[in-house]
């Protein structure tokens, strides 16, 4: 463990040194304003979309890349410790799909929930978690976010708002719904993020934890993460309609660019302030198990933020 951590310490190390060089050479320590246009446009269901020009600086941009960097790095890293069986059990990760935790983050605030799936190592780090928690839970060790007991399906972080980390598909939702009920009842303006994905969209307890959300407008915002595959099942294989962001039918649905974490954070701060909530989709094409990471797509994510730090 000791020498995990040296080598995650190491690896920080490097990516705070470019970033070094990287603001030396493109000035983006600034924080000035800049508009950017998202790669896809939004579209919408029973509401109008957002604009496609997004407001960052060039210092997001940097912070951008360097998470989804890290993100990326990570899963790598436990990829190679589940196929030396030093992690057990299932392993399901998060690679070209970072965008999402990355371009949620900067819109909402660690007092907005977060609840998710098995597929929760990067969203617990982008809720400040630390690598030394995220691959001490991966290997059973005392010093993981849930004290070593939980392990890759079950990452756990309560004072930064993420909660699960959930191995049963789809029982997260109703749970996001509970967290967004308790928060109407407290009366705080704060809303929760159940996420789920294409493979859980077509489950029951999705639709009656929607119904319920609707019916008693609740701040919960559902985000389906449509990677085109339930593990092995393609999503044509399983749904006769893929498009998610219309399953609400009666609630509002926006689907979204996963890919670009710009569109995302866009996307996240227009579904905030809607005085009633939404049911979003925010789509992308990224393999999908520890079986397919051979097949990662390097070009996306990460890429698209890093040409715009260097063409900044």
């Amino acid at each position: 463990m000791a020498q995990l951590t040296q080598r995650a310490a190491t690896f920080q190390r490097t990516l705070s040194a470019a970033a070094v060089s990287s603001t030396r050479c493109l000035s983006t320590a600034s924080t000035s304003p800049i508009t950017v246009e998202t790669s896809l446009p939004f579209t919408g269901h029973k509401i109008d979309p957002p604009s496609r020009s997004v407001e960052t600086t060039p210092q997001e941009l940097l912070s951008f890349f360097r998470d989804m960097a890290l993100m990326r790095r990570m899963e790598i890293a436990a990829d190679s410790l589940y196929k030396a069986k030093l992690i057990r059990g299932f392993c399901h990760l998060y690679d070209g799909q970072e965008a999402v935790a990355v371009g949620m983050e900067a819109a909402i605030t660690r007092k907005d929930c977060i609840i998710t799936a098995y597929r929760d190592h990067c969203i617990f780090l982008g809720r400040g978690g630390t690598l030394l928690e995220s691959f001490s839970e991966l290997m059973g060790r005392k010093d993981g976010c849930s004290k070593g007991k939980g392990g890759s399906m079950h990452f756990y972080k309560k004072e930064g708002g993420f909660y699960g980390g959930h191995g049963i598909v789809g029982a997260q939702v109703p749970l996001g719904c509970g967290l967004a009920f308790a928060q109407k009842y407290s009366k705080d303006e704060n809303v929760t993020f159940a996420m789920y994905g294409d493979g859980a969209a077509n489950q029951g307890q999705l639709f009656e934890a929607l119904n319920m959300a609707a019916l008693w407008d609740l701040p919960a915002i559902l985000v389906c993460e449509n990677n085109h595959y339930g593990m092995g099942t393609a999503e044509w294989r399983a749904a006769k309609s893929p498009a998610y962001y219309k399953r609400g039918d009666y609630v509002p649905g926006l689907k979204v660019d996963g890919m670009d974490a710009l569109a995302v954070k866009q996307a996240c701060k227009f579904a905030k302030s809607m005085p009633s909530r939404m049911d979003q989709l925010f789509s992308k094409w990224t393999p999908t198990g520890i079986m397919d990471t051979l097949c990662l797509i390097l070009e996306a994510p990460i890429v698209r933020v890093m040409r715009l730090v260097v063409s900044d």
